[in-house]
């Protein structure tokens, strides 16, 4: 086992309870949706945390995959991977939080939920960045980063500040969409998704 495999086995491992958690909330809304309705609205943000989830993943595999193993970059990716445990905890109540319905529950914690992934992401960022500068052409890849992390923002921020069901459905649809769409392409093309893969976002 290499030293990278090393630190994504413990990586994906953390990560991968958030994506656990977001499991065993869609079972249990199902489960209970006959007295609990279940609406659109959290299982909307559910599937956009689990496919930025799967996006983070990937960044950090391409993105580190070079970078050379420290117990900072554990730190690091333990941190982060924590960051989307809480996030993903708050999609869905707890068992014992008796809610009448999840929309309730969604707009107390949307927000919260929203700015935990934009967190996530700039610690993706700067990190990409750091490594990307020790190697050529790392301003180009800076750059590029920047970019996507624009487009993350531009979505995610009006989705996690607005009361207005309609702007969340608009900016999370379109940002589930621009997911899908590159999931679609990189199995057409994996050599090109690989070369332009930019943060987690």
């Amino acid at each position: 086992m290499s030293a990278f495999e090393f630190f994504f086995s413990f990586y994906g491992l953390v990560l991968g309870l958030s994506v656990a958690v977001i499991a065993t909330g869609v079972a249990r809304a199902f489960k209970h949706r006959k007295t609990v309705p279940v609406g659109w609205k959290t299982p909307l943000l559910a599937a956009f945390v689990a496919l930025d989830i799967a996006t983070f993943w990937d960044a950090a595999w391409v993105n580190f995959s070079t970078a050379p193993y420290s117990y900072g970059l554990l730190i690091a990716g333990l941190v982060v991977a924590t960051i989307y445990f809480v996030a993903t905890s708050l999609i869905f109540p707890e068992p014992d939080d008796e809610v009448q319905g999840l929309d309730a529950h969604f707009w107390a914690n949307k927000r919260a939920v929203m700015l935990l992934l934009i967190l996530a992401n700039l610690m993706m960022l700067i990190g990409a960045v750091c490594v990307s500068m020790t190697k050529g052409g790392g301003l180009e890849v800076a750059y590029s980063y920047g970019l996507n992390l624009i487009i993350y923002l531009v979505l995610v921020i009006p989705a996690a500040l607005t009361r207005r069901a309609w702007l969340f459905a608009l900016t999370v649809g379109l940002h589930i969409a621009l997911y899908l769409y590159l999931a679609g392409l990189s199995i057409l093309n994996p050599a090109v998704m690989v070369a332009a893969s930019v943060g987690g976002s």
